[in-house]
């Protein structure tokens, strides 16, 4: 007996998304600069992992691949806009790349504890497709401030958005 059925169409698998990165958290840093990812975050953000100067004097913590995108997103602008070049020199110069230890640690080189003022207590983020590393007292100080107006700007940041 033969199939009269006709053949479906090989459904095309969806795009890829990137990890979605939610949740605060307080790890500390140790002695020798280290960082215990929380664990959450450590499998989203894979097996390595780009640290950059981050906007409000954080670091950013971004996937391998969304620090790739980010970058070749500037570059595309860069060459004819100063402010482009000036902010890829920046962002570029202050990026590291690192892949966490057996532990899920990684070591936070100096620069970039001096840039975001990390002390002993830090809190981690997760901001959508990066993660945000703060000095605490910062990200207190930052959220405080941010709170007063988070339902004032919903409307301008969310248009159209219904929940």
């Amino acid at each position: 007996m033969v199939d009269s059925e006709p053949a479906a169409a090989p459904v095309e698998a969806p795009p890829e998304l990137p990890p979605l990165l939610l949740g605060t958290y307080t790890p500390k840093i140790d002695a020798k600069g280290r960082l215990a990812l929380p664990a959450k975050l450590r499998s989203q953000l894979g097996h390595g992992l780009i640290m950059a100067r981050g906007q409000e004097r954080c670091i950013y913590l971004l996937p391998y691949s969304e620090f790739r995108r980010v970058a070749a997103q500037i570059q595309r602008t860069s060459l004819g806009n100063k402010a482009a070049r000036d902010y890829l020199r920046v962002f570029l110069s202050g990026a590291v790349d690192q892949e966490p230890d057996k532990q899920g640690r990684v070591v936070i080189p100096p620069m970039l504890r001096d840039y975001a003022g990390l002390g002993t207590d830090v809190v981690v983020i997760g901001v959508g497709t990066r993660a945000e590393i703060w000095n605490r007292d910062a990200w207190e100080t930052y959220l405080t401030e941010q709170e007063q107006g988070y339902a004032d700007i919903a409307d301008d940041v969310l248009p159209a958005m219904e929940f």
